[in-house]
């Protein structure tokens, strides 16, 4: 038996202040996509912006349905159209923030399980890390490099 540690890094910031303006304005643009958030049941309303490595920005918002495993979570949503529109261009980086009409959002709102596991697999495809940006409403903004920070064991395409 051998024990082995794992480790991850992710940079967290106290205020939007902090971060460069390429990446307030992607979380800017991450805000506004919540406003276009179908979220009647929940109210709990998340805004995507993806970055291109052609500098266009992508806009995605979780949608709802009242069978529930039939709605979509934000950065899945973006990330598919992403692909569906740009194949091939690579990601640079990825925004995601959220607000809620039930209770205040005032810590970061990282990507479901699913989320990480669809993003992992464009960043590998794609041989370049892609960054990951979040927060709430208010309060810290967390920073990775790469979807592999956010997902440690991951499993991918090499295991088929």
């Amino acid at each position: 038996m051998k024990k082995i540690n794992i480790s991850t890094s992710a940079v967290v910031y106290e205020n939007l202040s902090e971060l460069s303006e390429e990446d307030r304005g992607l979380l800017a643009e991450a805000l506004k996509a919540t406003h276009n958030s179908y979220a009647p049941y929940s109210k709990f309303r998340v805004g995507a912006a993806l970055l291109l490595e052609n500098d266009q920005v992508i806009l995605g918002s979780n949608q709802e349905n009242a069978a529930y495993p039939s709605g979509m979570c934000a950065e899945r949503v973006v990330i598919w159209r992403a692909g569906a529109s740009y194949p091939g261009v690579k990601i640079k980086k990825i925004a995601i923030t959220a607000t809620s009409q039930n209770t205040k959002v005032d810590k970061p709102v990282g990507p479901c399980g699913a989320c990480r596991q669809t993003m992992l697999e464009y960043e590998v495809n794609q041989k370049e890390p892609m960054e990951i940006i979040f927060m709430g409403e208010t309060g810290k903004i967390v920073k990775t490099e790469s979807v592999v920070s956010l997902l440690p064991f991951s499993f991918d395409a090499s295991y088929l």
